[in-house]
């Protein structure tokens, strides 16, 4: 193991049975997208980036140390706490909610949808280290936990999601960055019933008419056309970046009045 690692807070990690990682010094220009981290494994370094998320939950106790403790990550808390205000505010009850976790990744957004009492919970990811990972570090959370991509997602996999009857929509820092695209959002949203409940954050620079990603134009869409009402908007900080800087991203809870047309998707994605 290397010597003179400093604690977490000086950006690095060595805590017993911990994985050992540092976040090297970087330009302050770097891209959300290439931000990476240094994993201490068989005697060296290896490169880790951020967004490579089937690395990072490869390597037990990485996520959690990475984005909860050194960069101070709050999104999951911070939508899910979201949900359950405006939940509340409109006398649903959690119980009620039938969820699909999109993008559940190793399940701390679907903890903290157990945690406000939601009873029916199903996690998708596109990669199986994500299913890996949940299944390790939180045994039993889902009850079922599918691995899809959800730009063509199987006959299969939709009918077993159809017959659920699935009424709440949940995907916390998953959209943008190519991870889940306009599309994948949209097969995922069509599948919850009318009257259903979204609740996601997305990066404020996405919401931009500088976005690429076609959340943007999605999202404007779906709010001009009655596709959803908006019941809370919520800009906050999603967590630190390499150098410690704030990077902000906007939580939007709303509720479903119809499906999102494919010839807006293709419009979208084309």
């Amino acid at each position: 193991m290397p010597s003179g690692l400093q604690t977490v807070s000086s950006r690095q990690s060595e805590l017993e049975n911990d994985p050992v990682f540092r976040l090297p010094d970087v330009a302050s220009d770097v891209d959300q997208d290439e931000e990476f981290c240094e994993v201490w494994e068989g005697g060296t370094w290896r490169r880790i980036r951020f967004h490579d998320y089937d690395e990072i939950f490869s390597v037990p106790g990485l996520y959690e140390k990475l984005f909860d403790d050194a960069l101070r990550c709050q999104s999951p808390h911070r939508v899910v706490k979201l949900l359950d205000n405006v939940l509340d505010d409109n006398d649903c009850r959690p119980t009620d909610l039938r969820v699909l976790d999109l993008g559940a990744g190793n399940g701390m957004v679907g903890e903290e949808l157990r945690r406000i009492g939601v009873q029916k919970l199903i996690g998708a990811d596109i990669i199986p280290e994500a299913k890996m990972a949940a299944e390790r570090d939180r045994p039993q959370l889902y009850d079922t936990f599918l691995v899809e991509d959800f730009t063509s997602l199987s006959a299969e996999s939709t009918e077993a999601l159809k017959k659920l009857n699935l009424n709440c929509l949940v995907t916390v820092a998953a959209l943008g960055f190519g991870d889940i695209p306009p599309d994948a959002f949209s097969t995922a949203f069509n599948l919850i019933e009318t009257g259903g409940w979204v609740a996601f954050n997305v990066k404020e620079h996405f919401l931009s008419t500088r976005d690429y990603t076609g959340f943007s134009k999605l999202i404007d869409e779906m709010n001009k056309e009655g596709i959803i009402h908006v019941y809370a908007y919520r800009r906050y900080r999603h967590r630190l970046d390499m150098n410690g800087e704030p990077i902000q991203y906007v939580a939007m809870v709303a509720k479903k009045r119809r499906e999102i047309p494919t010839a807006l998707v293709d419009e979208i994605v084309s």
